[in-house]
């Protein structure tokens, strides 16, 4: 594809003021990165000083006791908390841009819904394919059936709303809707045949956390999720192209199917194994892309990479928040995110509607 005339048709479509302050977007979304990452280390049911966390960090000298918290406890979540909002961040944006459509979301459009029904089902049938498949007990196994399960959302919602080459918007949501809800029935079938350890389990999948991450999460999800995000970043010109429409990126020199698979493949195997490991969040990946493109327009040279560090900040926001707000118990980070991104949302369709009326 011939890079050229797609740049210049993005930079016509900005206002002078945001190609100004462009370049800087992403350097500020990356100092935002590095400040909320040293937040989330400092604060918590035993606060520690921020002279602390850096002395900690860099090697220095400190309390023993701080030293355990942070090193132990709180960076391994934190670096879980980047690579899963980066992870959902980023699949949000090139959605959106593969769609054409600012409201598809990895949530809403049925692959988060379809990723859980992928690893509740690991958690009550597992011990049954044990007996038939020997690998059927390898942690591996969860993230790899989440990603199957986000997959095979994805592509039944984008079969649904297709018609006559257009994704249109509201059969868009409507098909998300419908296979979120397949999903939902599916793993209230599994809820009714697990036990209560097995319950218990499946409650942290519905509303989502970084409890149980720890560095064997991080380490579990994060090869699947670095893969996905770098495959996307790499069709960011391809994505600049569907801004004008299947066709005319066609005529680019765009191999439209081909993107479709290679970003949806690529957005379910990044929300799959952040799934997997974290439950359920939902809102990251369409209130996210949307502050990115306010500031700096529609070019996903800067879309992607922007909400994949605005994203992972968000979610080290909202970590903070759920450890803090109700000490010594803890919120769900899904319920935290919800409270973030729905008044986002409504504003979103709101805004819409003003705009179409």
């Amino acid at each position: 594809m011939d890079k050229g005339p797609m740049t210049d048709i993005v930079q016509a479509s900005l206002p002078p003021l945001r190609l100004v302050r462009r370049p800087f977007v992403l350097a500020g979304l990356a100092v935002l990165l590095g400040l909320t990452f040293v937040l989330a280390l400092a604060v918590g049911a035993m606060p520690i000083p921020l002279r602390e966390v850096i002395a900690i960090l860099f090697g220095f000298d400190a309390d023993s006791q701080s030293q355990a918290i942070i090193l132990g406890l709180r960076l391994p979540r934190a670096v879980l908390a980047i690579l899963v909002g980066a992870g959902l961040g980023l699949s949000g944006a090139a959605l959106q841009g593969l769609f054409r459509n600012p409201l598809a979301d990895p949530g809403l459009i049925g692959i988060s819904g379809g990723a859980a029904l992928g690893a509740v089902g690991i958690i009550v049938l597992g011990h049954m394919l044990v007996a038939i498949i020997p690998f059927a007990a390898d942690p591996r196994l969860m993230p790899l059936a989440a990603f199957v399960g986000g997959l095979i959302a994805t592509f039944a919602t984008e079969r649904l709303a297709h018609h006559r080459g257009v994704a249109a918007t509201g059969t868009l949501l409507l098909a998300g809707i419908a296979i979120n809800a397949i999903a939902g029935a599916l793993m209230g079938i599994l809820i009714f045949m697990s036990d209560d350890n097995q319950l218990r389990e499946i409650t942290f999948w519905t509303m989502g956390s970084l409890a149980k991450g720890g560095w064997s999460g991080a380490l579990l999800a994060g090869p699947f999720v670095v893969l996905a995000i770098l495959v996307m970043l790499r069709y960011s010109q391809a994505l600049n192209a569907m801004l004008l429409g299947e066709r005319e990126a066609m005529h680019l020199g765009v191999s439209v199917e081909r993107l479709k698979r290679i970003v949806m493949v690529a957005a379910a195997l990044a929300v799959g194994a952040s799934v997997a490991v974290t439950g359920i969040i939902a809102f990251v990946g369409v209130v996210v892309p949307h502050l990115v493109r306010m500031a700096a327009g529609p070019d996903h040279r800067i879309v992607l990479p922007g909400s994949a560090l605005l994203g992972a900040s968000l979610l080290l926001v909202a970590d903070s928040l759920a450890r803090v707000i109700v000490i010594p118990a803890e919120l769900p980070i899904g319920l935290m995110t919800s409270l973030i991104g729905s008044p986002f949302f409504l504003w979103l369709l709101l805004h819409r509607k003003g705009l179409k009326s």
